[in-house]
């Protein structure tokens, strides 16, 4: 295959949606339009920031400006020269990212339209492409939020945050507004366009799938599909060879039709584990289609050997379980909630790379794509095969009941199926999940959430068809009907509630076994807030409204999410002694509040090791300017809770318990599949008293409890822990007691828990 990028600069211009537009498409871009350039892949926003025509939109108010721009109709139109076809050739133009409603013409023939952000979009022009001359390609986007209009809403549906025009459309659904991103109802080609040569004989679509994966053998199960110009078959095979390592295979097919299956078994594999379990080896397998042994196509796919199964049981309780089992070894999961990279989605390529690589420096061996973001492309996923992160991704519906008609469950089945066939080669991808909060909704509402067709039909039909040998989950959380509407009774669930002090009741006495959310709040750093809040914005917090925008608030007016500053507030005076009346103060005990919490959360699931199988803390990263949960600001400027979490998620780490008539546990986590032995030592930050110290040995993938150490409720201390396992050095810290406590004495803490490892400045935090 021949591929030929038609990204760059294109010409861009707009209409309102109730002008009449134009005569004939050849009257498009006349003399009365304003025509500017815009990058493509790209959004049209940033196509009017680079012209002039609009203000940085991240920066204090600037969201709202955006507005009146939803009612905006998009034209974009580029040229370009293209060969003549040889005899069988096909071309076809793909759309990696039409936003949202296109009509597409090439050469002034109209090729069709798209009502679906969200996936890619094909379309055949073998016979209306111009040889050895200028093509012209248009694309109109229509207004959403005019298109939308079209939906009759029943009601049994029901909209977010007031955004009852997203129901019926498919975009990412955060683009409304949310409590973490703003409404911003972007259009725009927004992932690249290119042209495809196709030959007549060429590798249509591969499968893999690992059916069996252990240190002495793998199964590996590959379907095939074929397209070729050949009437019979005879004289087609198909040769694959794989290779990882001094690890290889190969194996010939011959082809009785144009698509087949075949086992290939793989004697000593290099397989692909989690992070912190092993190395996540891949394949290069290397696909040749013979036409009477020679090679007509070759497609060359990274493959990982690996089986993950989803050992999930209905209700959550003493013979419950919620648990992700790789190769026949079950995993403790402690990984974060992955949001929008960017509010701009043509810029989220640009930052997989070092927004991965936080998630693989901070320990994370799961990310669970959020179901109100869109779906990440390969390269995303290329990097968390390579860094051994595994992948939930949920479909892109959330927290609405969405339509159930039979023409909507048909555009479902259409994306699903798209999404499916894309990405589930990758070995990173762990789980399908149908929805993010749906069943909440349902049950809130005071209805079944078996009604919603969507989860229980259209997406799982849609997985059992197109990846039948990955786990499905209907929702997050689930209610199954063994649950009925009962909290308490789900396995898995998302722990937010009143956001108080990080160790109430609703946190340390959850009956979940997995935590697939839970966050607590915490201020970026000064340097940022100066980069998005106005000067004269950035202090007091008290009835600011440039706060109240980045916290996140939707709307113009205060509105549901006003409360999320004063939160901070709450939180720092639940913990201290006092709410600090000085910005650095405030971002200082607002980050330690958060980071405290951050490492309570992921140490209260390791300390009930299989009793709780996984924490998805929200959240990584942000997708814009804001006050939130993330422990990265957008501006890739880390708090402090990505450093304490850094220590709490690495395979060995040594945990203090709650206290427990009169004493708390010392416990060794061993998240790894090695055994485990060294010495440990936890003195007292304050007199430098040793308080425990000793050798130990630590079995694989266990908890090993080391010493209990005598202690008071009402004792305040900051002790710190040091250790080395299989000569490998570990550092993390406990504070001791509740509440209050002395923010200057803690500042002073924060110098010693710094000084464990030196991976942070204890002076420059919140800064």
């Amino acid at each position: 295959m021949t591929r030929i990028d038609l990204c760059g600069t294109w010409e861009l211009s707009h209409r309102s949606h109730r002008t009449e537009h134009v005569g004939s498409l050849e009257e498009t871009f006349g003399d009365d339009w304003e025509i500017l350039p815009a990058r493509v892949a790209g959004n049209v926003e940033l196509a009017l920031i680079e012209a002039g025509k609009l203000p940085d939109p991240f920066c204090g108010r600037n969201i709202f400006v955006l507005r009146p721009y939803e009612f905006e109709d998009w034209w974009y139109r580029r040229t370009f020269l293209a060969q003549s076809l040889e005899p069988g050739q096909r071309a076809r133009l793909v759309f990696g990212g039409l936003d949202c409603f296109a009509t597409i013409w090439l050469n002034g023939r109209n090729l069709g339209t798209t009502d679906n952000a969200l996936i890619e979009h094909v379309f055949d022009v073998t016979d209306c492409l111009n040889a050895d001359c200028d093509n012209t390609l248009v694309v109109r986007l229509a207004s959403p939020v005019m298109s939308a209009r079209g939906h009759c809403i029943e009601p049994s549906e029901s909209g977010t945050l007031d955004s009852w025009e997203a129901i019926g459309v498919r975009k990412p659904p955060h683009c409304w507004g949310w409590d973490i991103m703003p409404r911003l109802v972007s259009a725009g080609l927004w992932r690249p366009v290119s042209l495809e040569i196709l030959e007549p004989n060429h590798i249509a679509s591969l499968y893999f799938c690992t059916r069996h994966a252990s240190p002495d053998n793998a199964h590996l199960r590959v379907q095939w599909q074929v397209e070729t110009d050949r009437v019979e078959p005879e004289g087609i095979s198909v040769r694959f060879t794989g290779e990882c390592g001094d690890s290889r295979f190969s194996r010939t097919v011959d082809a009785r039709f144009t698509a087949g299956a075949t086992g290939i078994d793989v004697p000593h594999p290099e397989l692909w584990w989690p992070k912190g379990y092993g190395e996540p080896s891949l394949y290069t397998i290397r696909t040749e289609l013979l036409l009477d042994g020679e090679v007509a196509d070759v497609r060359t796919d990274r493959v990982g050997l690996r089986t993950i199964d989803l050992h999930r049981t209905e209700t959550a309780g003493p013979d419950g379980d919620f648990r992700f089992v790789v190769n026949g070894v079950p995993v403790l999961v402690k990984g974060s909630n992955w949001v929008p990279a960017d509010a701009f989605h043509s810029r989220d390529a640009e930052r997989y790379a070092p927004l991965l690589a936080l998630a693989d420096d901070v320990g994370c061996n799961m990310l669970r794509c959020w179901g109100g973001n869109v779906y990440e492309d390969h390269a995303f996923f290329d990097l968390c095969d390579e860094k051994g992160i595994m992948v939930w991704q949920d479909f892109a519906f959330a927290c609405s009941r969405y339509p159930q008609s039979l023409s909507f469950l048909a555009r479902v089945r259409v994306e699903a199926e798209s999404v499916i066939r894309k990405l589930r080669n990758h070995a990173s991808l762990a789980l399908w999940c149908g929805d993010n909060e749906i069943d909440c909704v349902y049950v809130g509402d005071g209805l079944d959430p078996a009604q919603n067709r969507i989860s229980r039909e259209a997406l799982r039909r849609a997985v059992e068809r197109c990846d039948p040998y990955r786990p499905y989950l209907p929702s997050s959380p689930y209610f199954s009907p063994q649950a009925g509407g009962d909290w308490d009774a789900l396995p898995e669930q998302h722990l937010w509630g009143a956001r108080n002090y990080y160790k109430s009741r609703e946190y340390v006495e959850t009956t979940a076994h997995f935590i697939g959310e839970i966050g607590y709040h915490g201020c970026p750093n000064v340097s940022s807030l100066r980069r998005f809040l106005s000067p004269d914005a950035l202090w007091p917090w008290q009835d600011n409204e440039e706060w109240r925008v980045h916290a996140t608030d939707p709307t113009p007016e205060p509105g549901g999410m006003a409360y999320r500053v004063e939160l901070m507030a709450k939180q720092i005076a639940e913990m201290f002694d006092a709410v600090p009346d000085m910005l650095e103060d405030f971002a200082l005990a607002s980050q330690i509040c958060q980071a405290e919490a951050k490492k309570f959360f992921v140490e209260m699931v390791r300390l009930r090791k299989w009793r709780r199988t996984g924490v998805l803390w929200w959240n990584l990263v942000d997708g814009w300017p804001q006050f939130s949960d993330a422990v990265v600001d957008y501006y890739l400027s880390k708090k402090l809770a990505y450093h304490y979490l850094r220590r709490v998620q690495q395979p060995m780490c040594l945990m203090v318990d709650e206290p427990d008539t009169w004493h708390v546990r010392l416990v060794m986590g061993n998240d790894s599949r090695v055994n485990a032995a060294g010495r440990y030592a936890v003195r007292d930050a304050d007199s430098g008293a040793i308080v425990s110290q000793g050798e130990f040995e630590s079995p694989a993938n266990e908890n090993c409890e080391l010493a209990r150490i005598p202690i008071s409720r009402g004792q305040q201390a900051m002790w710190l822990i040091q250790w080395t396992a299989n000569d490998v050095k570990g550092a993390n810290h406990a504070l001791v007691g509740g509440p209050p406590f002395a923010l200057e004495r803690y500042r002073a803490w924060l110098q010693a828990i710094a000084g464990l490892d030196g991976n942070f400045d204890a002076d420059q935090v919140g800064r």
